[in-house]
């Protein structure tokens, strides 16, 4: 890619809310890329977070914009931070992600080599900040379903993304009336960038270190609220809630979603009849979803040891049984209302939580 006088190849983009010790270890990485400084400019855009994080920017970025009524959401903090965008290339970074050295080269020569490409994401690497048993968990997970699954995707990650800055401006950006807190904002837009025909590439080479803290209640509130219960929504408004597609939505994962269901009915059935034949039904279920996951399975075991590898099953179990909870009732508001369901009001929580488990 060539540089104008007046246009740098890429623009970063980091939208912060309150995570002001995060945000300095992202900052950080960006700075030490492998590719000239003089190729790229650092835009962070802070939310309102009314802490230190403008100050922690203003350090290292080319351009602090600072959203005085917030927080409006990281979609509506990309989109802000895009309309002051010199690059050609928009590079969206969470604030909880400490990039790879050559993740922004990766990027360039990704968009250099085909010029026809809109977007490309990347992936999170093995190691994440975090030690606790759920990070590591959530970390392996998302970093297994992106290289297990590389080349042409169908929705987006703003994780590790970037995007055409013109077919960007053309979509008109993220939905960020929509979405006014950490949800699929990024996957909508991916949506849109396939309908309109253009190309999004997934390439796990491109990584970068997750710095975020998961907690069980976090993890089960963003699983059902921020991504089963709206990713429905929008598959439902769009006419795709049960077709097949990539990442998390492939049909396996449906069929994993509905034996979980079943599996939990047969061990209620267990208890109220005391009959030998509801669990061996239940039995057969987990057998099952275990024997779907074998190839997750043993990546965990390969890369922390069988123990882990048994210790994610309830995690799986969970996230089927959310997945589903979600689905059920996206389907029963839609047929109640008729109607796509109204925007939730704004998130207040930090901005490090990406979205996890899937795209």
């Amino acid at each position: 890619m060539s540089q104008t006088a007046d246009a740098f190849v890429l623009t970063v983009i980091v939208p912060a809310y309150r995570c002001a010790g995060m945000l300095q270890r992202c900052l950080h990485g960006l700075i030490a890329s492998d590719i000239s400084r003089s190729a790229w400019e650092l835009i962070v855009v802070d939310d309102g977070s009314g802490d230190e994080t403008a100050t922690v920017a203003s350090a290292f970025a080319d351009r602090v914009i600072t959203l005085p009524i917030g927080p409006r959401g990281p979609a509506f903090a990309r989109n802000s931070g895009a309309e002051h965008a010199r690059g050609t290339v928009l590079v969206f970074i969470d604030a909880d992600v400490v990039v790879a050295p050559d993740a922004l080269r990766r990027f360039a020569t990704r968009f250099d080599d085909a010029p026809s490409l809109a977007a490309v994401f990347g992936a999170y690497d093995t190691s994440p900040g975090d030690r606790g048993f759920l990070s590591q968990y959530r970390n392996l997970l998302h970093h297994w379903v992106h290289i297990s699954q590389p080349g042409d995707a169908w929705t987006f990650w703003t994780g590790i993304g970037a995007v055409r800055r013109k077919v960007f401006r053309a979509l008109g950006g993220f939905d960020a009336t929509r979405y006014r807190s950490p949800q699929i904002e990024d996957i909508e837009f991916g949506y849109r960038v396939v309908d309109a025909g253009y190309r999004i590439l997934l390439d796990p080479d491109i990584q970068g270190t997750h710095l975020k803290r998961w907690t069980l209640a976090g993890m089960l509130r963003s699983d059902l609220l921020d991504r089963a219960i709206p990713w429905m929504q929008l598959l439902i408004d769009r006419g795709a809630a049960f077709s097949a597609g990539p990442l998390n939505v492939r049909r396996r994962e449906k069929v994993f979603t509905v034996l979980t269901a079943l599996a939990m009915l047969a061990a209620l059935l267990a208890l109220a009849t005391w009959q030998t034949v509801w669990l061996i039904a239940m039995a057969l279920c987990l057998a099952i979803i275990c024997i779907g996951n074998a190839r997750l399975l043993t990546f965990f075991a390969r890369s922390r040891g069988p123990v882990f590898a048994l210790c994610t099953i309830p995690c799986r179990l969970l996230f089927y049984f959310e997945s589903g909870l979600g689905a059920a009732w996206a389907i029963l508001t839609y047929r109640l209302q008729r109607q796509p369901a109204k925007p939730r009001a704004a998130d207040t929580r930090p901005y490090v939580e990406s979205a996890d488990g899937g795209s």
